[in-house]
């Protein structure tokens, strides 16, 4: 694998780590979203996921594809173009559904190279 994408896969792992560390005070959606500065955070890093992924090799792209990768770029797109026709609700179930299992494949891509 390439440098550049071990090192976006990182980032996405940190970035996903931090959107982690943001919501344990909460158990459902209206709570995170009421709290505006973790929110935001929140919010932040997805866009940031969204990025490296953007910056991640087609050819890396395309070895990986039980992760869908559009999707996740759009989400980005979603948040940087319509911030305020986000929905609490749906940011909710990605945290809770998606969020854990793209971690999970990447930490497994990660495992599979070499130091």
């Amino acid at each position: 694998m390439p440098n550049k994408d071990k090192t976006n896969l990182l980032a996405i792992v940190d970035a996903i780590d931090k959107i982690n560390h943001y919501v344990v005070p909460f158990h459902e959606a209206d709570a995170l979203f009421n709290d505006t500065l973790r929110f935001d955070a929140v919010m932040m890093n997805f866009v940031v996921i969204g990025e490296m992924v953007e910056r991640l090799s087609d050819e890396f792209k395309d070895d990986h594809q039980q992760i869908d990768w559009s999707k996740v770029k759009g989400l980005r797109n979603l948040i940087a173009h319509d911030y305020f026709g986000v929905d609490a609700e749906e940011i909710w179930q990605i945290l809770q559904q998606d969020l854990p299992k793209l971690k999970a494949e990447i930490t497994i891509i990660l495992s599979l190279t070499a130091p």
